[in-house]
């Protein structure tokens, strides 16, 4: 099945490596600024950094990377990346981190960039679908291995960082050796915001609540888990298994959505996110309970970012569609640099379950808005749909796979 993917496997060795060594950091840097007593509205201006970084980022890295190639580029955004990695250890201090963060972000977005577009040279028109899923298989099986990385800090508080550090120096090696013929970057423009509304409204407002969300998750879920009187070790498996119940439910949600009509299936995507989150929200359940709802909350919430691309491609044409597709990753990324503000902020109200408070508000106003579009606009006929595509919310580069492979 993954055949296809064979003659790309040193970027997917690199991204796998990469996000084991990164994909960790975001909740480590949110509970130990939590153990050092910072408020919730700390540690979302931390992850607020760090989004608003890759978002710069996804905008400016191309040019770099045009200038001097992806393989230098790519060694220079991960060689920062390692140092700021030991930095937090060496520079304990919440602004300083907040400047580390953005750098982070916006060294991410260029490593996202340099593979994405690298990925796509390398797929054919006819494997480009299979490329783009071992892609997803690699950076989230990276990143949730990753969590478990948390633990190290038990034996020494800073052995996870200079950890992250050894292996994102590591991720280096597959793409400095490589023989593959460095690719040509070509720019992509992205849609204005008021033409992807006028599009599709669903698509642009999903998008961005969406973004909201799982930007407020991944700054605070750590946090949530441990104010609610949970260990570390039981941090590293929630947020692991947020992260593999989205990649598990992605597929079986496509499916559905491309038999009926796409909209009700974004609906119920909402609604059912805003379901999971009121008893977190409201009760403090047992650990299995909890990992267990967690787990749901990341099938529904992962799977509407490809949900609302895939809607919006439906009333677009072909030509159209990687540039609208791109403009809605910068939308998710605008909703992720928000998201974090808002869970500290509903944490700083009602305590840890503001988290879960603020998450199922957000998502259940997604799903009234959808609901709204659904008697404003009538639904395109399954037969004319676009056929469902998962996609990572990286940059506007991963946009290329999905678009070209569509045509």
């Amino acid at each position: 099945m993954l055949s296809p993917a064979i003659p790309a496997r040193t970027l997917l060795l690199a991204i796998f490596v990469l996000m084991a060594g990164s994909g960790f950091l975001s909740t480590l840097i949110a509970i130990r600024l939590e153990l050092a007593g910072a408020s919730a509205l700390l540690i979302g201006l931390v992850a607020t950094s760090y989004f608003g970084g890759l978002m710069v980022g996804s905008l400016r890295v191309e040019r770099v990377i045009a200038r001097i190639g992806h393989i230098r580029a790519f060694a220079a955004f991960v060689t920062v990346y390692s140092a700021t990695s030991l930095s937090y250890a060496i520079l304990d201090h919440p602004g300083i981190w907040i400047a580390l963060r953005f750098l982070d972000g916006f060294m991410m977005a260029g490593v996202f960039v340099c593979l994405e577009s690298w990925l796509n040279e390398q797929a054919s028109p006819q494997t480009r679908s299979t490329a783009l899923a071992a892609y997803m298989i690699a950076l989230y099986s990276g990143q949730a291995a990753g969590q478990f990385l948390l633990n190290l800090g038990d034996r020494s508080p800073d052995l996870p960082f200079m950890v992250s550090a050894i292996l994102l120096s590591i991720a280096l090696l597959p793409v400095l050796l490589t023989r593959m013929e460095q690719p040509k970057m070509e720019a992509i423009k992205p849609f204005s915001i008021r033409r992807l509304y006028e599009v599709s409204p669903l698509g642009i407002v999903g998008t961005l609540v969406n973004g909201a969300m799982l930007g407020a998750f991944y700054a605070l879920g750590a946090v949530y888990i441990q104010r609610i009187g949970m260990g570390l070790s039981q941090v590293a498996l929630f947020t692991s298994c947020v992260i593999a119940g989205g990649v598990l439910l992605q597929y079986p949600l496509g499916v559905l959505s491309d038999r009926f009509d796409r909209r009700l299936v974004v609906i119920g995507c909402f609604l059912a996110a805003a379901a999971i989150c009121a008893p977190l929200g409201l009760f403090v359940l047992p650990a299995t309970a909890t990992i267990a709802l967690g787990s749901l909350f990341g099938g529904f919430a992962f799977a509407l970012y490809p949900l609302c691309v895939a809607h919006s491609n439906d009333h677009l044409d072909e030509q159209e569609r990687v540039g609208a597709s791109s403009g809605l990753v910068l939308t998710y990324s605008a909703g992720a640099v928000a998201g974090p503000l808002l869970g500290s902020a509903g944490m700083g109200i009602l305590g840890p379950s503001g988290l879960f408070a603020v998450l199922g508000s957000l998502a259940l106003m997604g799903g009234i808005f959808g609901i709204w579009r659904s008697f404003a606009r009538s639904a395109v006929p399954a037969e004319d749909q676009q056929a469902f595509q998962s996609l990572p919310r990286t940059t506007p580069m991963a946009s290329v796979l999905e678009g070209e492979d569509n045509g």
